[in-house]
């Protein structure tokens, strides 16, 4: 994409009150990403420090999760192996994509975050819906990492006591509620407390093995299954043209990794459109088949009767799985704070908008205030988690939110580039590239309005 002689948003007054820019872009980089000072002269000079594989590994990092877990039962609603596939291979068009996108409109507007990047290129009413749907998006996955953590437990404890599932009904140590709770105040909340979470990198590179643990495991559990592993029924066909599209939402959740994907361009040695896009296409391909695997095997192993954590179709006494079982409770653990970082760095951001303080001068006040917003957001986060013991639709919901970061938010930044350049004649791929802009904004919006409506009027209301 060849950048316009116009500058994006030139009128500066638009976003003149983003003067503390620079300390919420540092607030929301990743615990892996290293950084220079964002300055006009530091852009495109190899100041940073990632290289291009270091870059795929962060991105990596960042699109893997406990989101696999829901992907057999993403393949189930698709209509089968085919059809789970062709659709993520759809969808990884766009998804890298608006990647690229993000990266190209960084480096035109100078900024670091995905939502300063917004901010200053389509503008205040976009920008601050950008940092509401953020909130709102890592609000709700922490949400479902509680109920991660919930379904985890109870598999792990119904093997420890060696008992039927059941059976720990009647105990009050062993209920659900109970250890969800304690749970997250000995562990969650003391980790989300911090100003900084540098701490977390090396924790959370352990969570990334632990994913790629889990894959291994459904994988060598298809291969060589036990043998009261038998499917009821293997669908080949959605049971209707509209269920192909309830599994977007997890395909979305899965892959979505756009939001922390600006901070990474900007910190590679060479911040380039092109470079970032051969980093992108390798690190969305590795996440490709380590979703796929995970999708096609656990799907084919427990066919439609795959829950919606794949997790949970399988026995409580299965060693290898209750290994895997633990590291996803250590993966959640630790995204948890990460994710609620980025939130509250994001009401803060809008907080101090609102007032008009800068953090300078509001730094007095800053620590009550975290204290406050930790707190909140924990019980908040834990009281839904609780009472919302289904992980599809809490998945359903925020996966829905996740397209709008992947296709909608991106379709826009092309759109307002394009239209900034000034140019006395339009060429075709001008006109191409913001076709395509109006393509992927009209995608999302279906594909959110699709997913949220039928989360609010089938699931939530059922």
């Amino acid at each position: 994409m060849a950048q316009g002689t116009g500058s994006i948003n030139s009128n500066y007054k638009d976003w003149e009150w983003s003067a503390d820019a620079g300390e919420r872009a540092r607030l929301l980089q990743s615990p892996s990403v290293e950084t220079v000072p964002k300055s006009g002269e530091s852009q495109g000079n190899g100041l940073g420090a990632t290289s291009a594989l270091g870059a795929i590994f962060i991105v990596v990092n960042a699109a893997l999760g406990a989101g696999l877990l829901n992907f057999p039962a993403a393949f189930s609603m698709a209509g089968g192996v085919a059809a789970g596939i062709a659709l993520q291979m759809c969808m990884l068009i766009f998804i890298i994509g608006g990647l690229v996108i993000l990266a190209y409109c960084s480096q035109a507007s100078n900024e670091r975050t995905y939502q300063e990047v917004v901010w200053a290129v389509c503008g205040k009413v976009p920008g601050v819906l950008c940092e509401v749907a953020i909130a709102v998006y890592t609000f709700g996955t922490c949400i479902a990492f509680l109920i991660i953590i919930g379904d985890q437990e109870d598999k792990i404890i119904a093997a420890l006591v060696r008992e039927p599932e059941e059976a720990g009904a009647g105990h009050w140590y062993m209920d659900r509620k109970f250890t969800i709770s304690v749970t997250a105040l000995l562990l969650i909340l003391p980790l989300s407390i911090p100003k900084e979470i540098g701490f977390q990198k090396y924790a959370s590179s352990l969570s990334v093995i632990g994913t790629w643990y889990v894959t291994a495991v459904i994988i060598i559990k298809y291969i060589w299954p036990d043998k009261e592993l038998v499917p009821v029924e293997i669908p080949t066909s959605p049971s209707s043209w509209t269920a192909i599209f309830n599994a977007m939402p997890t395909i979305c959740f899965g892959f979505q990794c756009h939001v922390s994907s600006v901070p990474v361009f900007n910190s590679m040695k060479q911040p380039e459109v092109k470079t970032w896009g051969a980093v992108v296409t390798a690190a969305m391909v590795i996440a490709l088949f380590v979703y796929t695997g995970t999708g096609v095997c656990g799907f084919l192993t427990f066919g439609a009767s795959v829950e919606q954590d794949v997790l949970m179709s399988y026995p409580s006494n299965d060693i290898p799985i209750a290994l895997a079982r633990a590291f996803i409770i250590l993966c959640v653990l630790t995204s948890y704070p990460i994710l609620h970082f980025c939130g509250r760095a994001v009401l803060e951001g809008l907080w101090l908008r609102y007032t008009g303080v800068t953090v300078e001068e509001d730094v007095v006040r800053e620590r009550r205030r975290r204290l406050l917003q930790t707190v909140t957001w924990f019980l908040l986060t834990l009281l839904l988690a609780l009472f919302i013991p289904d992980i599809g639709k809490v998945i359903s919901v925020i996966g829905g939110l996740a397209a709008c970061f992947i296709f909608v938010f991106p379709g826009l930044c092309l759109i307002q580039a394009k239209l900034s350049e000034i140019q006395e004649t339009r060429a075709i791929s001008w006109w191409a590239y913001v076709s395509y802009g109006v393509f992927m904004v009209t995608l999302g919006a279906f594909i959110f309005g699709q997913t949220t409506a039928n989360a609010i009027f089938v699931d939530l209301t059922a």
